[in-house]
């Protein structure tokens, strides 16, 4: 479900971006990575992710988008109105926000995140162009009252953008709810208060909520995640290196067989393991194996594997195994034959 840069999700191979090393340690906000994760897509399909998407999201949708409207609104209305102007949001501002208010809802209530940022992100577009197309700063020479209209309408727009964008963005969201001049918590607010006058509150300075991901930083980011990567191919390099050569009577000592697997479960306590019982021709046996982040136990069952089965007895997780199911790279795919053939065959 998760690649990066492309490249499936792999701790061994360096595609991994740790979140406190790569991320808050460098004092990236955890309010961009979670925008980024809920707006990238469908929780039920694929996420891949990359520095340069996530700098061009941060920088064109947060920066430039969302962050530019709430500044612009706030700013004016304080700095050149004073505070809140004394008028209602027109109807068609109220029609805007229900709509967009109802489709955010229901697209959370469904885990639909991406759907919902998209409702969101939406609204703060018609925000953009609204303002951009009112131009208040420019009414104000000729209509003051117009360009007081203007401004609350925005603000109406800004407060539900907050209201809405609070399990998205929580740090922004307080931020400028508190701008806003609301002194209670905004995660103690509802929806339904999208389309409610702002009254009682005194509108804070305006400050800007989101800062662009330079080049540079993105190049340092860049810079680190690569870095991994070659450190994990040198290392795997140097693992490959040092494996000795074996002789035909070593590899001979090595009891491999088919197995077929009668049933599995999982080992409780353990996200890793499953107990396994293997037919492999003369008995049964039973074997502990951490493949149960990639295969379902029922999924298994009449399976044929490759397997040691002379290695020595362990027990791991308290669970008595006695042989061992051969696997291949980091999802762990089983060695298989290619037809049916019959449990306790030796492999040559």
């Amino acid at each position: 479900m998760l690649k990066v840069e492309d490249q499936k999700f792999s701790k061994s191979r360096g595609y991994v971006v740790w979140a406190n090393e790569d991320y808050l340690d460098v004092g990236l906000p955890s309010d961009y990575l979670r925008y980024y994760l809920l707006s990238y897509t469908s929780h039920t399909k694929e996420l891949n992710f990359s520095w340069k998407a996530y700098q061009e999201r941060v920088n064109n949708e947060l920066v430039n988008t969302l962050g530019n409207f709430m500044y612009r609104t706030i700013y004016f209305a304080e700095a050149k109105l004073g505070g809140i102007p004394n008028t209602p949001a027109g109807p068609e501002i109220l029609l805007e926000i229900r709509k967009a208010r109802a489709s955010v809802d229901s697209a959370f209530r469904s885990f639909e995140f991406k759907l919902a940022v998209d409702g969101i992100m939406g609204l703060a577009a018609f925000g953009n162009n609204y303002i951009q197309k009112n131009a208040p700063w420019k009414l104000m020479k000729t209509d003051r009252a117009a360009a007081e209209s203007a401004i609350a309408d925005c603000l109406q727009i800004v407060k539900a953008l907050a209201l809405m964008l609070e399990p998205v963005l929580p740090d922004a969201a307080a931020k400028c709810w508190a701008m806003l001049g609301y002194e209670s918590p905004i995660a103690d607010h509802h929806l339904d208060e999208c389309d409610t006058p702002l009254s009682g509150v005194t509108l804070q300075k305006a400050e800007m909520l989101f800062s662009k991901l330079e080049d540079e930083q993105y190049a340092v980011l860049e810079k680190t995640f690569n870095g991994r990567v070659e450190a994990a191919k040198k290392k795997q390099e140097m693992k490959e290196e040092k494996k000795p050569m074996v002789s035909m009577d070593e590899f001979a000592k090595m009891d491999l067989r088919i197995g077929k697997v009668l049933s599995a479960e999982p080992i409780k306590g353990s996200k890793k393991l499953l107990k396994i019982q293997v037919d492999i021709g003369s008995e049964t046996r039973q074997v502990v194996s951490g493949i149960a982040p990639f295969y379902a136990p029922d999924a298994l069952t009449g399976s044929l594997v490759v397997m040691i089965a002379n290695l020595e007895p362990a027990t791991i997780f308290g669970v008595e195994s006695r042989g061992m199911i051969l696997a291949a790279g980091d999802d762990a795919a089983l060695l298989m034959p290619n037809r049916e053939i019959e449990p306790g065959t030796q492999i040559r």
